[in-house]
């Protein structure tokens, strides 16, 4: 297992950790499965503790907290959907706006649900389904390859949300190999979705901290 961690902050309540893609952000089952970016942490920073997870193929910023009470407040944090984050992506084809805040960005509000058959999958569902909001924007749009550049913000956090979402409405991220088709899935060498932005009032003083990392695609 490498040890290297590419740290964007460090004090003594948490740290904000730079994921690559491809890399766990919890061990799994099996030997080859123990390089995750929790065991990279605490090879570091010993009391470091997880805090939430990004996908296995998903990019960017993971908050962690150091020791059980920052752990359980951060925690908390997440519940109360205290914690801003934003994602990029890059899609297939050009996303048309349904449903507006209001405020220039678009929603989506298709419900959730564990596709119990072909797990780890997740499916909308209008029965089953649970309450799920992501919004997005437009960033940019590329006329030569059919794709669009857009920022999205989980307001919920469902498993596979962005992912889900993206592609009920025909649009899935390239290189997903989950939710995509052979074409979306060969269109990149690995998931577009990269998680750059974060902030969230600190903890021990309540001072907002924010951080950003730039997507590498």
């Amino acid at each position: 297992m490498q040890a290297t961690v590419e740290c964007v902050h460090e004090d003594g309540s948490l740290l904000v950790l730079n994921k690559p893609s491809g890399l766990l952000c919890v061990p799994g089952r099996g030997p080859d499965k123990q390089d995750a970016l929790s065991a990279r942490a605490q090879a570091l920073w010993p009391d470091a503790l997880i805090v939430h997870r990004l996908d296995q193929p998903t990019s960017g910023l993971v908050l962690m907290a150091r020791g059980i009470a920052m752990q359980r407040a951060l925690s908390h944090a997440f519940a109360e959907r205290r914690v801003h984050k934003r994602y990029q992506a890059v899609v297939a084809g050009r996303p048309q706006a349904a449903s507006y805040s209001g405020d220039g960005w678009s929603e989506i509000t298709l419900p959730i649900a564990a596709d119990w058959e072909r797990r780890p999958l997740r499916v909308v569902d209008a029965a089953r389904g649970r309450p799920s909001l992501t919004r997005w924007r437009v960033l940019a749009r590329d006329e030569a390859s059919d794709t669009t550049r857009v920022e999205l913000e989980p307001v919920t956090g469902r498993t596979h949300q962005l992912r889900v979402h993206l592609a009920a409405l025909g649009h899935p991220i390239l290189g997903d190999m989950l939710y995509g088709d052979a074409d979306t899935q060969a269109r990149a060498a690995r998931l577009l979705l990269h998680a750059c932005t974060l902030g969230f009032a600190h903890p021990l003083h309540g001072g907002w901290c924010a951080y950003t990392s730039e997507p590498p695609f």
